[in-house]
């Protein structure tokens, strides 16, 4: 699973065998979210959530749309 990106401490991946559409799993503190990427310019949507606090769920969305352009472009490489 290559980790595409740390952020605020945690992972953020995309499993080469996985399914449309274009998402992220980020993880981290035993904790375990799914945004999906709606590429190529978001908006980002949580999908999934396994024990992030709802503050920490805003702080990874606004980072992770800041970056948008790069997971969109590493979905690509990996997915085609």
């Amino acid at each position: 699973m290559p980790t595409v990106l740390s952020l605020l401490g945690h992972r953020v991946v995309i499993y080469p065998n996985d399914h449309r559409p274009a998402h992220v799993h980020v993880i981290g503190g035993g904790n375990e979210a799914v945004f999906n990427l709606h590429c190529p310019g978001g908006p980002l949507e949580l999908r999934e959530n396994y024990g992030f606090l709802r503050s920490a769920l805003r702080e990874l969305k606004a980072e992770l749309t800041d970056e948008i352009a790069l997971l969109c472009g590493e979905w690509s490489k990996i997915h085609g």
